[in-house]
């Protein structure tokens, strides 16, 4: 029979089991002692799943792991997440992802985290700290804090992670990063990394309608203080909101920006610019540029990195086409166009002859599937934390540099240095009740 939970106060007990799994507020750039890792399941055995989030990206999500064992769910919004419900009667639901961790947390191998932006850090922070694995959507979080908190423990904890960037195990992303790596265009000492599009800017609300009782807006809303429920931000609208989301830059940037950052072996920037339209201090913006420049690695010579929401005007200069393109490598003997499914070496008639270099990235066996084996102790996923944490915080970095003007980035220190602005940005104040 399936049990439903669908209160929002859980009993005494829970709520004490509950604070252990936000133990230890962690500092800016430190790890809690990671717990005794759970047995994995076997390479022949199905994965002990648990959702948080199965309605939109959550229920895509679902599908793509109907293969392992389904063991709960929780949704604050039981009509987006309906369709899930319906198909797995016999899986158990909750509306608060904490009650289910305490009550079938030491029944699972790993968690899949699919809320909005501002909801990805306490999910995936509490089932790490229970010894899970885990599987976000992109970004890995909303604030350069709490994504450092994740990459940091995730490097010590042993645990299987991946950031949904599902892009990242096309074969074409294979190939680019083969030419780049082997210097088919020499040295590359810049890039250029786009999405078209304006989507920015929505209305402000007018009104204040009521809660729908499918929805628990409470439990929606989570860390970040409290505002009125309006049908245009919840359930999707608050991507471009910057107290819940991050705008085309964590939603699209995470997607551009690894190809770059996997060509050149990309980590923390040291210097964050960017530019735009005048700043809006609640909606993210319908177009901006941001520039990253990145020191030497190793043999490697130092980096200029753009991400534009826009087209680069770079483009038009070189009469080249932006449309199913997306990423531009500027080298030292030519350059090289790309997207996500193709490339092109320019100039065309310079690279005609060239030979393609040895395949030395293996193929995928798929986004998901990486993901399993990596639980199963088969070796990391392409996407985990010690690579998506980085990409991610320069993507969110860019976001600060847009809203509080540029600075030099000290990664260590995790500090804006001079610019207050910039370092007021980096972390979150949460509600009372769900600090760390």
């Amino acid at each position: 029979m399936n049990t439903t939970n669908t209160g929002c106060t859980a009993p005494r007990s829970r709520l004490i089991q509950r604070r252990s799994v936000f133990k230890a507020a962690a500092a800016a750039a430190g790890v809690a002692i990671a717990p005794a890792r759970l047995q994995s399941a076997s390479p022949s055995e199905k994965l002990n799943l648990a959702f948080v989030g199965v309605g939109g990206r959550g229920r895509a999500n679902v599908g793509a792991l109907a293969g392992q064992n389904f063991v709960a769910f929780a949704d604050v919004d039981d009509h987006r997440a309906g369709e899930v419900f319906e198909k797995y009667p016999s899986v158990r639901r909750y509306r608060d992802y904490r009650i289910m961790l305490d009550d079938v947390g030491s029944r699972l191998d790993g968690v899949v985290i699919s809320t909005p932006d501002h909801m990805h850090f306490h999910p995936t922070w509490a089932a790490m700290q229970l010894g899970l694995h885990v599987y976000v959507e992109k970004p890995l979080a909303h604030d350069v804090h709490e994504t450092r908190i994740l990459t940091n423990y995730a490097r010590t904890a042993h645990l299987a992670t991946q950031l949904g960037a599902q892009r990242h195990a096309y074969d074409n992303m294979r190939r680019v990063v083969e030419l780049i790596q082997a210097g088919t265009i020499g040295d590359v000492t810049e890039v250029w990394s786009w999405v078209t599009g304006n989507r920015g800017m929505p209305k402000i609300p007018a009104g204040r309608p009521s809660v729908p009782a499918h929805l628990d807006y409470d439990l929606w809303t989570g860390a970040v203080k409290h505002r009125p429920y309006h049908p245009s931000v919840c359930p999707y609208g608050w991507r471009f909101w910057w107290h819940y989301g991050s705008g085309e830059t964590g939603n699209w940037g995470c997607h551009t920006l690894d190809i770059p950052f996997w060509a050149l072996d990309l980590k923390y920037p040291v210097r964050v610019d960017a530019d735009g339209p005048s700043v809006d201090p609640e909606r993210t913006p319908t177009s901006m540029q941001q520039t990253f420049q990145f020191p030497v690695r190793g043999n490697k010579p130092c980096v200029t990195l753009h991400w534009h929401h826009g087209i680069p005007k770079i483009l038009q200069q070189l009469g080249l086409p932006a449309k199913e393109n997306n990423t531009l490598f500027i080298g030292s003997d030519g350059m090289l166009l790309c997207g996500f499914h193709d490339r092109t070496l320019l100039p065309e008639d310079r690279f005609a002859d060239v030979e393609p270099p040895p395949r030395t990235i293996p193929d995928s066996p798929g986004f998901y599937q990486e993901w399993v084996n990596a639980c199963k102790g088969q070796g990391p996923a392409t996407l985990d934390f010690s690579y998506a944490g980085p990409l991610t915080e320069t993507a969110l970095l860019g976001n600060v540099a847009y809203r509080a003007g540029g600075f030099d980035w000290d990664a260590a220190s995790m500090s804006a240095g001079s610019n207050q602005a910039a370092n007021a940005l980096l972390k979150t104040e949460y509600r009372r009740g769900w600090e760390i």
